[in-house]
């Protein structure tokens, strides 16, 4: 008797328990981790590894989180339906697209065109009404939308990211990569409605660098 067939709808139920198993525990993220195909966003060669809790790499030089902190990252952010969410680094969309399910509006930017053009490509075929994006420089947030109920920035600031934190609400947050070497730490800035933040560190994360301007080759 042959083995049943490994399912996408299995394999993500296996991705979702392990996700679990590590801390990523609010249903209503593990339910829009659910409900996006990552697939979609992978490139051909590592589609059959689209449901690994791993990185995988994208165009431009660029990866695809991995599952586990896309899900920390989220669940950090405390994100409320009504919220306008700024995302830092657009990147194949993944999570972009995991956000927008999330909260009322997302405003995204990418500095890469082609990771922007093929996301927004990703975008309309999910049917997704709620994101807005931009070609632009990340580490200038989007000052003309703000300010924002919640801010998050996939792609490591060498310090405290002060232009996106002038950006957030009073009693935002602000989830971020803070760090120059190889290993950073995921950091959450609380704001506490008087112009301070209470910080916290969460864990040790590797990201790709916040690059200042945008990738005019690419």
């Amino acid at each position: 008797m042959s083995e049943p067939a490994d399912t996408p709808e299995t394999q993500m139920a296996r991705l979702i328990l392990a996700l679990r198993s590590q801390g990523v525990t609010e249903a209503k993220v593990l339910g829009a981790i659910e409900s996006t195909p990552r697939q979609i966003f992978t490139q051909e060669l590592f589609k059959e590894r689209a449901f690994e809790d791993s990185a995988l790499p994208i165009a431009c030089g660029q990866t695809i989180s991995q599952p586990f902190i896309v899900g920390l990252m989220t669940q950090a952010l405390k994100i409320d339906k009504r919220d306008r969410i700024l995302e830092i680094g657009t990147g194949s969309g993944y999570q972009t697209t995991i956000l927008s399910k999330l909260a009322r509006l997302v405003y995204t930017v990418e500095r890469y065109r082609t990771l922007k053009q093929e996301a927004e490509g990703r975008f309309k075929d999910l049917g997704l009404t709620n994101v807005i994006t931009k070609f632009g420089d990340g580490g200038e947030g989007w000052p003309e939308q703000a300010p924002f109920d919640r801010i998050m920035v996939t792609a490591a600031a060498p310090g405290e990211p002060k232009a996106l934190l002038s950006q957030l609400k009073p009693t935002g947050i602000l989830v971020a990569p803070i760090g120059k070497g190889p290993v950073q730490t995921l950091r959450r800035y609380t704001g506490d409605g008087k112009g301070g933040y209470e910080i916290e560190d969460l864990i040790d994360v590797r990201f790709v660098p916040l690059l200042d301007g945008v990738a005019r080759e690419l």
